[in-house]
């Protein structure tokens, strides 16, 4: 019999809950559409590419404009996903359009991918980049205090852990605000434990306190701005299971939780919510960014 090891799975169950290219081997055709439309939205739209946040290659970011609107501009950062071992911020280009059709600078971010890092070391990275772009951002018409974090799927984790930071411990690097004002998270990853038991474990290596100390879902912040969640509805048990804990979570900690549904989406097709302006998911986004609040 079996080994049960997590919420009464056993290995093979914890890896089909959470192999997500066997599950939709479509995926291949999702990426190269997002390279491709990204490269024409870059082409088109132009913007300022591999900006450096730090001092490797891979922390870098790519920003993007709109047009002149007369003042400093609000800014959604977009964390790719990957199961943090792939992709890349250039395959996101495709996501900026819509807002920047809305006055939203839109940034694209690049970390340090597995096993070349830990994904405690990815948060910090995501943390360096925030710094950068208070600091920074503003040089190129962003106002450093309206800045949003979204991500997808492992970016969901690391925007949430973003959002949960404490920045007034960060010593002589902490900021006079907190950079993040608001959170997405489109089938984000909140328990990094069924990863640990996981086949991802080969690459991950994470020990038992990594998995728990980078698990949005037992982090939960004292505070933190508005948070959306989404996540599709043909997803895994797994991935919907975890955002229904993360969202009690962190209401239960008097924390702002909002839930957009995504009816007919599964794991890649959930991304692209975020950039198609008629969807709930981009106009919650939309809003959150501007400060609107429409029914």
């Amino acid at each position: 019999m079996s080994e049960t090891l997590y919420r009464g799975m056993d290995r093979a169950e914890i890896d089909r809950q959470l192999n997500l290219r066997a599950r939709w081997p479509e995926h291949e055709a999702f990426f190269a559409r997002w390279a491709e439309e990204s490269a024409r939205v870059r082409g088109r739209v132009g913007g300022h590419l591999d900006l450096a946040y730090g001092d490797t290659p891979s922390q870098t970011l790519d920003l993007f404009l709109p047009e002149a609107t007369g003042g400093a501009v609000p800014l959604l950062a977009f964390i790719h996903g990957g199961y943090w071992q792939s992709l890349d911020k250039g395959d996101f280009s495709y996501l900026a359009p819509p807002f920047l059709d809305q006055g939203i600078a839109f940034a694209s971010l690049n970390y340090t991918l597995a096993p070349q890092a830990s994904v405690a070391e990815m948060a910090g990275e995501m943390r360096r980049a925030f710094l950068w772009l208070v600091r920074g951002a503003g040089d190129y018409g962003v106002d450093p205090g309206r800045i949003f974090v979204a991500g997808h799927s492992a970016g969901g984790q690391l925007a949430a852990m973003t959002a949960a930071t404490d920045w007034q411990t960060l010593g002589p690097d902490a900021p006079a605000f907190d950079p993040v004002k608001g959170a997405c998270s489109v089938s984000g990853v909140y328990d990094l434990e069924p990863l640990r038991l996981s086949y991802h474990q080969d690459v991950l290596g994470l020990d038992p306190d990594e998995a728990v100390a980078m698990s949005p879902l037992r982090v939960i912040p004292k505070r933190a701005g508005p948070l959306i969640c989404a996540v599709g509805s043909e997803e895994t048990d797994e991935f919907l299971y975890q955002q229904d804990a993360f969202v009690a979570a962190w209401r239960a900690a008097g924390l702002e939780a909002r839930v957009v549904e995504l009816p007919g989406r599964q794991h890649f097709s959930a991304v692209d919510a975020l950039g198609e302006p008629d969807h709930p998911l981009f106009q919650a986004v939309r809003d959150l960014v501007l400060g609107e609040n429409r029914s």
